[in-house]
């Protein structure tokens, strides 16, 4: 992200802010919350989905500038509210504390039938925390951090410029603030030690582990890009989202190019030429890449020199699991 002092930054920041404005006049209402933080509301369905994004990344997409949450909720006649931050996204601020504070006083959630929170890494710790606000809401966090207190995380050493934050007081750590919740499904990659550590943290009864290996930091993107996201919130609003209905939609990996190209290339380096051959031919049914070309043909030269060969391709599917 741009430096805050960035004068370039600061002005494109501030006309994205007025678009905002004149989306919040004609569909809801917009907040600044202090200089760095804001939300946009969007009034529509008796479904609400509260998303926590990065106002950067925001910014950033090719068309739009709008939030991911007001793309899904759009599509699906909910309500929506986005909190945005043009910091580090843990959304740990005075003026974010004093809005939800007022949104609880005023009954807002109440005014739902349904309540969904989503966020990524550090705006997942933020939408698990604030899921406090409103007790029987569901919630989706991926990759999300717990807490960065020292004392309780101090072997993750990835936010060296957060470490100074305070995650013991109001809204502080995520897994006691999401209890009251109806439920929260945790995503996270196992390979990913951190990311898994943060995850563990997370262990009543109302929290659902969702394991996701070989995506790594691209967990979140590539569950956007094969559609999985917006499913699994629809599904969450209507009370759906399962472990099983979640693996189910996760099957998508099975045509998606990244996530096959990466595979390939682990079992490649982790010499499993059986594995590697029946993910490549499966993958070169959709995708005439050379690089997956040249592990199968790797694959079916290790493979012979051990006196093997690759079974039937019905098999090969199977393998991308």
């Amino acid at each position: 992200m741009a430096a805050r002092t960035d004068p370039d930054h600061k002005n494109r920041a501030a006309a994205w802010r007025l678009t905002l404005d004149t989306h919040g006049a004609e569909h809801g209402a917009h907040l600044r919350l202090g200089e760095d933080h804001g939300a946009l509301l969007t009034e529509d369905g008796e479904t609400l989905l509260v998303t926590f994004e990065s106002a950067a990344t925001i910014r950033d997409q090719a068309q739009g500038a709008l939030p991911f949450g007001l793309e899904v909720a759009g599509r699906e006649g909910f309500s929506q509210l986005c909190l945005y931050s043009e910091t580090d996204g843990t959304f740990r601020v005075p003026e974010v504390y004093a809005y939800f504070d007022r949104l609880v006083d005023e009954g807002f959630f109440d005014e739902f039938d349904e309540v969904v929170f989503f966020g990524v890494g550090l705006s997942g710790y933020a939408a698990a925390t604030y899921s406090v606000a409103a007790p029987g809401a569901r919630v989706i966090a991926i990759a999300p951090v717990a807490t960065l207190a020292p004392d309780r995380a101090g072997w993750d050493k990835r936010f060296p410029e957060l470490r100074r934050h305070d995650f013991t007081s109001r809204y502080g750590y995520a897994p006691a603030m999401c209890e009251a919740a109806e439920q929260v499904f945790i995503l996270f990659d196992p390979q990913v030690r951190e990311d898994a550590m943060h995850a563990s943290l997370f262990h009543d009864s109302n929290i659902t582990p969702l394991r996701c290996p070989g995506f790594g930091a691209h967990l979140a993107h590539e569950l956007h890009e094969m559609g999985v996201l917006a499913s699994m919130i629809r599904h969450a609003a209507h009370g759906r989202l399962t472990s099983a209905r979640f693996f189910e939609l996760l099957r998508k990996r099975r045509e998606h190019g990244p996530y096959l190209r990466r595979l390939v290339v682990r079992l490649d380096r982790a010499a499993e030429p059986w594995r590697m051959g029946l993910v490549a031919r499966h993958a070169l049914t959709h995708f005439d890449w050379p690089r997956l070309r040249k592990a199968l043909a790797d694959a079916e030269a290790a493979l012979s020199a051990e006196g093997r060969s690759l079974p039937a391709p019905r098999r090969a599917q199977a393998a991308a699991e």
